[in-house]
């Protein structure tokens, strides 16, 4: 999905008063009436910019995504894709990284049920090729976070300079394949260690995953057995490794790239 900032039928921007520092965000975006749903005219599956009523929170909008507009995919199990939006944002927070923008599973909707994700305003035209000299720190958690969560989609839209300053990424559904599916335009940091506070951070998720926690149960109702084994598998691999992995084919980067 590209990067978008909306815009009402007057020509103004359409406003939203939900931050993702808002502790009742998740709550808001799971329930908060929606009074208006515009399809988002790109991408293989339906995805819709939603206004939603938030009483006296104000306005928010979402980026809902339907589990009834996923286009069927020969390598990831049909009506899934929203569920793994919502794993990615479940281990980025679990990471402490919280570059994912809040992320929930919507059980009514006006498609039915699906994700929805807080919409953060942001600068249209950039994105990971823009801004990817001066932000390398930050960009290089989100290689190591597409490397364990084996992101087969990470596009140059899919990172988003916020209007808070704040790197963001979207755009989630095609992880936690159980076979190796890593593609992305974030190549830079290939054969390089993984800095260590990354490293250790990634060593508390393992023990988390090994040893049962709230988030391993709220991951295990999210993604199948297979692909459970597998991502702790990567994570083992990871951190035995400590280094960014490098492409294997043609096809590590996706098409198109941004």
């Amino acid at each position: 999905m590209a990067s978008i900032n909306p815009i009402s039928n007057s020509g103004s921007p359409v406003s939203t008063s939900w931050s993702p520092d808002d502790a009742n965000v998740a709550e808001l975006l799971r329930s908060a009436p929606i009074t208006r749903c515009d399809l988002l005219p790109w991408g293989s599956n339906y995805t819709f910019l939603a206004q939603m009523d938030g009483g006296a929170a104000g306005p928010g909008l979402g980026v809902y995504k339907p589990r009834r507009g996923e286009a069927p995919l020969y390598d990831f199990p049909d009506g899934t894709l929203y569920r793994r939006e919502y794993a990615a944002f479940v281990v980025s927070s679990a990471l402490g990284w919280g570059f994912i923008p809040p992320t929930v599973i919507r059980e009514e909707g006006p498609y039915g049920v699906g994700s929805m994700q807080l919409f953060i305003p942001n600068e249209t035209q950039a994105n990971y090729f823009t801004f990817r000299s001066e932000r390398p720190d930050e960009l290089r958690r989100f290689a190591a976070f597409d490397a364990a969560t084996n992101n087969a989609d990470r596009k140059g839209g899919h990172c988003l300079l916020g209007l808070d300053g704040k790197i963001w990424s979207i755009d989630h559904g095609l992880t936690f394949n159980a076979y190796w599916k890593l593609r992305t335009v974030i190549w830079d940091f290939q054969g390089e260690p993984i800095p260590q506070p990354a490293l250790a951070d990634l060593a508390s998720l393992r023990e988390r995953l090994r040893f049962g926690s709230h988030f391993a149960d709220v991951l295990r109702e999210l993604i199948d057995p297979q692909e459970m084994e597998a991502f702790q598998r990567r994570l083992e691999q990871l951190l035995e490794i400590a280094r960014f992995p490098e492409p294997h084919s043609r096809r590590s980067v996706p098409w198109p790239p941004v």
